[in-house]
This record gives structure tokens, sequence and C-alpha cells, in this order.
């Protein structure tokens, strides 16, 4: 894997530290290009009667996935970095649970993309805390930030479950 010593840098945070923290952010960076293309998963097969709702919704998730990603991948180079951003590196190293391609009901797509969402918040929290136990309070805003705004789509898209959570099948 590559280390903050690739790309040398003025940055002041210690090359140590900063090595940490990229592999922190490089690992998260999967998660979020994995929720963009899930989002995208769902935005392209949902069926139904909330089809047009829905279809938005999960677009403007996507869109959001990719943001988060933007702000991963540039903290990561900004630190010395590469930022590891690739299909097979996504497949080997996302912490998400794995997009069930056999379902088209808004339903069954409302509760697989929040069990993604859910899954992603859950590891920008940890990424948090320990971003900011690292002493890169920098990286730490950044996780901060993005896990403020997936709670908010996990809120949007929960918003129009009709029923009670659905377990994922694997």
């Amino acid at each position: 894997m590559m280390t903050a010593t690739d790309h040398p840098t003025l940055n002041s945070l210690p090359a140590l530290i900063g090595e940490q923290v990229i592999d922190l952010l490089n690992e998260r960076l999967a998660d979020a290009i994995d929720l963009q293309l899930q989002a995208k998963q769902a935005h392209w097969n949902v069926k139904g009667p909330q089809f047009i709702a829905l279809h938005r919704l999960f677009d403007e998730v996507a869109a959001a996935a990719t943001e988060y990603a933007d702000l991963l991948a540039e903290r990561v180079v900004q630190l010395g970095g590469t930022a590891l951003g690739t299909s097979a590196i996504i497949a080997e190293q996302s912490a998400l649970p794995p997009y069930p391609i056999d379902i088209a009901t808004g339903e069954r797509h409302v509760w697989a993309l929040s069990n993604a969402l859910a899954a992603f918040g859950n590891t920008m929290r940890l990424a948090v805390e320990k971003a900011d136990a690292l002493g890169d309070a920098n990286a730490a805003d950044i996780c901060t930030e993005i896990s403020r705004g997936v709670d908010k789509w996990l809120w949007f898209v929960e918003a129009h479950a009709e029923s009670a959570p659905l377990p994922l099948r694997n």
C-alpha cells in the first residue's frame, strides 16, 4: 500500500501520523465509492408506485457519496499519499454489506440502501475517533462532516419505508 512518503509534502503533520491517516481515509474512500455505486444500483433498478421519488432520491444519495469520496481522496493527497479508488480496491476493501442485485421494489431498495448508509455512517463515526486520536483534526473534521451528511441521507431514505426494516440477504 502507498504511504505518505509517496509524494513529499511540506504539510506539518508528522509523516508517521500522516501514513496512518492516509490508510484510514483510503479505507473509508473504498466505502464512499461503494456507497455511490450502491445508490446508483438502486437508482437504475427501482420500480413501483414511489418510482420517481425514489429514483431522484437515490441519485441524490449517489451524488452526495461522490462528494464524500472527493473529500476523503483530497485529504489523502494533501498528506502526500495516493488516493486508492480503483474498482479492484473498492471490491476488496469496502466494509459495506454487498448490495443485493435481485431486488426491484422500492421497499427492498429503501432497506438495502438504508443498510449501506447505516454501515457507512458507522465506519465514519469510527474514523472520526481514530483521526482525532491520531491528532489530525482536519481529517476528523472531514469525517464528522461526512458522518453528519450520511445520517441525514439515512433519515431521508428511511422516511420512504412502508414497513419495519427488512433484513438483508447475502
